[in-house]
């Protein structure tokens, strides 16, 4: 990721979600954000990249029984 600030939007389509749930994980504390001027609000890479290192499965743990 070379950009440092993603608008919403931006780091919507980097992840896959709404911009909605952008705003809202701004608002749980998982993503950092700053406002840059009125109504303009920035998301830091960095923290969508924590983000992505603290959600990512190493080992999905299926195990299946024989029948």
């Amino acid at each position: 990721m070379k950009k440092r600030l993603l608008r919403p939007e931006e780091a919507a389509n980097f992840l896959s979600v709404s911009k909605w749930t952008i705003y809202r994980w701004i608002e749980e504390g998982r993503l950092k954000a700053t406002k840059v001027g009125p109504g303009a609000l920035r998301i830091f890479s960095e923290s969508i990249e924590d983000l992505i290192e603290k959600n990512t499965i190493t080992s999905i743990g299926i195990h299946r029984q024989a029948c």
